[in-house]
């Protein structure tokens, strides 16, 4: 049966456009999730098979009701009002939707309670949609894992070319989703490149904001030092406004003590048309040759034009900037020691119902259920077990941990912004994720164009702790001067 939608309805909506039409009651948060369902049933589950979702609300509609009742006799919220989020599927609910995180082993996990930032989202007046696919365990069970997949939610693809260009991840249905309407605004999480690769891969705006301003409690970790959740969105006012909503002090989450009183409740103020006029911003591309040549994420004259587009909307750019540390080998300690740890714990507290509450036994379901579990293999979870102990006080892990800290901070993006007195770091496409994911810093990636092929190439700001209100003005000013992006198309 052919539904017939509101006229409004076919165009990319903004959180804005869609606020407006709600306060006139030219559409309802109702017909709007209803209209989503019918994308994600016809280009996600069907047609391009695009598979970026794992599992739909089945309350949803009831709570868009709920929605559309409480602005007709209290009025609205807020700008989120009504509006649908998902929710990348490391990211708890304690409604009737799943937390598996991509794995088969946790595919009948319940959450008791909301993640922090889910209950954000409920106080906001978001509607939460479902649960996106996503690379599983955030890329933590296989180096020859493709981006993307996972052995319960199948392969999510690109849709500038599915089946064709690299998808990105791990926090990739939750890009797909939003670069395809299948949503309005989504959230990913990101330990490196996990929220900054899919958004340029897929040409949508993705904020990975400082470590500490978005309470992490109720996420499946993959690091202590590094996680974060973050926006998606298809323009940087919608990533702005549905940032706001998600920053506040959480007890349970540490990270987020220092937060408190430098974070902002609402960051559509740094939206700046001419917020590039006077900025200093350096640029970055002195990256490895390989990540050039084999990756093929590079394109020298989007990237040239990007940086034109810095000049001639004002700022004072400084090319080739002198990063001391950005070449050197990273350890791989941090990560390795810190997801045996906080995996480990993780599972150790889930329902005693779950086959799973232990590291060990992880890799043993798996192993029991290699044909549909094992496409990848696991050897990056078996190597994790097999460290010593399952403990944070080996020595290789110490240094590790203090030497991230000082090369990505003090030698690293501290460094270049106080010598060269720059308001934020540009890169090419995602080149930057891991020294900012060292140190903990915030970047922003935005559209900036698409290859011959097709494939779409973004750049990305990055600045110091907390500077997200600087990073959005600069990607705001670039994106109304550019205007770049542009949907993909579905037969």
């Amino acid at each position: 049966m052919e539904i017939i939608f509101n006229e409004i309805l076919k165009d990319e909506l903004t959180i804005k456009e869609i606020q407006a039409a709600l306060e006139t009651e030219v559409l309802t948060s109702k017909e709007l999730v209803m209209y989503y369902l019918d994308r994600i049933a016809k280009y996600d589950q069907s047609g391009p098979t695009l598979n970026s979702i794992l599992e739909i609300n089945p309350d949803a509609i009831f709570i868009a009701e709920g929605l559309d009742h409480e602005r007709m006799t209290k009025g609205a919220r807020g700008p989120l009002h009504g509006i649908p989020v998902l929710l990348k599927d490391n990211i708890e609910t304690k409604d009737n939707m799943h937390t598996s995180a991509g794995t088969l082993a946790l595919e009948a996990h319940f959450s008791t309670k909301d993640a922090f930032l889910v209950g954000k989202l409920r106080e906001a007046g978001a509607i939460i949609l479902g649960k996106t696919n996503m690379t599983e365990l955030a890329n933590g069970m296989s180096t020859t894992m493709w981006a993307g997949y996972s052995s319960r939610g199948g392969q999510t693809v690109n849709p500038y070319g599915p089946g064709e260009l690299f998808v990105g991840g791990s926090s990739t249905g939750s890009a797909v989703a939003v670069a395809s309407n299948l949503t309005v605004v989504s959230i990913g999480t990101e330990t490196d490149a996990s929220i900054l690769s899919p958004a340029v891969q897929n040409s949508v705006v993705g904020i990975k904001p400082t470590v500490g301003l978005i309470s992490r409690s109720g996420i499946v970790p993959f690091t202590y030092t590094q996680d974060t959740p973050g926006p998606f969105a298809r323009t940087v006012t919608d990533a702005a406004t549905l940032l706001g909503a998600l920053t506040d002090v959480d007890q349970s989450d540490p990270a987020t003590y220092k937060s408190e009183g430098v974070s902002c409740q609402d960051y559509t103020g740094f939206l700046d048309a001419e917020g590039l006029n006077g900025a200093r911003i350096g640029v970055y591309s002195n990256a490895p040759d390989e990540f050039y040549s084999d990756s093929g994420e590079y394109d020298e004259e989007l990237f040239k034009n990007a940086i034109e587009t810095l000049r001639n909307k004002g700022a004072e750019v400084i090319e080739e900037i002198d990063i001391p540390s950005f070449h050197r080998e990273w350890s791989w300690g941090v990560p390795i020691y810190e997801m045996k740890h906080a995996l480990g714990n993780y599972l150790a507290k889930l329902p005693s119902h779950l086959p799973v509450h232990s590291g060990k036994e992880l890799i043993e379901f798996n192993k029991t259920n290699e044909e549909k579990a094992l496409k990848y293999g696991q050897n990056m979870l078996e190597y994790r077990e097999g460290l010593t102990r399952n403990t944070l006080a080996n020595p290789e892990y110490l240094q590790a941990k203090l030497e991230d800290l000082y090369f990505s901070q003090d030698k690293g993006i501290d460094y270049a912004l106080r010598k060269y007195k720059l308001d934020a770091i540009l890169f090419p496409s995602y080149i930057g994720s891991t020294i900012s994911a060292k140190a903990g810093y915030p970047s922003i990636a935005l559209p900036a164009g698409y290859m011959g092929s097709g494939r779409p190439f973004g750049i990305t700001f990055t600045g110091s702790a907390f500077s997200e209100g600087t990073l959005i003005k600069l990607g705001y000013s670039f994106e109304e001067a550019t205007q770049l992006r542009k949907p993909p198309r579905f037969q």
